[in-house]
């Protein structure tokens, strides 16, 4: 018991050493020197409702470093029942009087068992959380496999991306990989909906099933025909449309089929450049409209040519063309960009990204770093809200262009 001497700190104690109960009675002064001769671990800490909350939180901790047990504590009222509000808002256990010996008993017998099971749920509670945050971080791990260890570097062009999850996994990913003996570039961001697990279970899904398929139409282009398919035309750029549309189509096929249930759905911009006449074929599955800023400072937005995949077994996906010219710099990037809250849960906006991309010539590395500081900036302290996937790819000035 920690409480000045009273006629009801007296009284208490004389209860329990009827009911058998071993009490020590110690001063708050005596607590606050810590001078404690605690012989074997308290069962049940009895505190004076008078007392400071900060006081009795000390006490516990030490008893608790002490003993390497978490004692049950329980507030008494020792005159007024306000003192009790600030324990009783701090969680503690309490008594009020009567102080008879069978109240008494029973209101301690409850809150020590109180105290054990919470001992128990907590124990289990760590342990589980201990699993969990292990089977998060393999996932994290796994996810981070999948996407490219390296990005291709096809003469005359730089190439990066940025990719920061929210959670411990992502629902977003990006890739970049040669199709054609490298005389193609296949470029993907892509963005499941929903966060955390589920929706890295489907970015492992999508991005295997576009990379498999578009990486085996190449390989049947170019050692004859595909089983189960008509045969590729010759032209290779139109070759590069029918791999783009089979393979997104051939995905979302797969998703209508056989995961309508899970109602999980992708923003998808896949692209394939020719790196030696800068020609981009892409399909945009309701995806953020990729910037193409000119060299000569104008912009063009590569809008949606299709929805998103997963969301009808009907959708029409279709092909369009750009070109990008020596000085000409793509960015494409996930709506954890544009999304992204400051502390009052105002977005970023598509203007300013817009506006950073635009504002100068910056290589890739540059862009990257200007738009992630700017985030920073704009976030503050507010929690990332949503997966962030950046990637840009940018064609050097050739010297007649220069």
């Amino acid at each position: 018991m920690i409480s000045p001497r009273s006629v009801n700190a007296e009284r208490l104690g004389a209860v329990l050493a009827t009911a058998g109960t071993s009490v020590l009675h110690l001063l708050p002064e005596a607590v606050t020197r810590q001078q404690l001769p605690l012989v074997q671990p308290p069962h049940l800490l009895l505190v004076n409702a008078n007392l400071d909350v900060a006081l009795v939180r000390r006490l516990v901790a030490w008893t608790t470093r002490t003993t390497r047990r978490v004692p049950a504590v329980v507030a008494f009222v020792d005159g007024d029942f306000a003192d009790l509000e600030p324990h009783v808002l701090a969680g503690t256990d309490y008594i009020v009087p009567p102080y008879v010996p069978g109240n008494v008993r029973d209101r301690l017998i409850t809150s020590s068992r109180r105290q054990a099971w919470r001992q128990a749920t907590a124990g289990s509670y760590a342990a589980d959380l201990l699993r969990y945050e292990r089977e998060l971080a393999i996932g994290r791990e796994i996810q981070m496999g999948f996407l490219p260890t390296g990005l291709p570097a096809p003469d005359g062009w730089d190439l990066t991306a940025a990719y920061r999850p929210a959670r411990e996994v992502s629902g977003d990913f990006y890739d970049a990989f040669e199709l054609l003996g490298g005389r193609r570039i296949a470029l993907v961001v892509a963005d499941v909906c929903d966060k955390g697990v589920g929706a890295a279970l489907f970015v492992a899904l999508i991005r295997t099933l576009l990379r498999h398929t578009a990486v085996y139409l190449d390989n049947g282009a170019r050692g004859g025909a595909v089983p189960g398919l008509a045969p590729l035309r010759e032209d290779e750029h139109s070759r590069d449309e029918a791999v783009l549309l089979r393979a997104v189509m051939a995905t979302n096929d797969y998703l209508m089929q056989n995961h309508m249930r899970q109602a999980y759905f992708a923003t998808v911009f896949f692209a394939i450049l020719d790196p030696v006449s800068g020609s981009l074929v892409y399909v945009n599955c309701g995806h953020n409209a990729p910037i193409l800023r000119r060299a000569d400072g104008g912009v063009v937005n590569l809008a949606p040519t299709g929805p998103a995949l997963g969301l009808t077994a009907k959708a029409v996906f279709a092909p369009a063309r750009a070109v990008v010219r020596g000085g000409d710099l793509l960015f494409v990037y996930t709506d954890g960009v544009s999304e992204a809250r400051d502390p009052s849960g105002g977005f970023f906006g598509e203007h300013r990204v817009i506006g950073l991309v635009c504002a100068g010539d910056l290589d890739v590395w540059e862009l990257i770093d200007c738009i992630e500081r700017e985030l920073a900036v704009h976030a503050g302290v507010a929690e990332q809200s949503d997966d962030i996937t950046m990637l840009a790819i940018r064609r050097r000035p050739v010297p007649a262009e220069v």
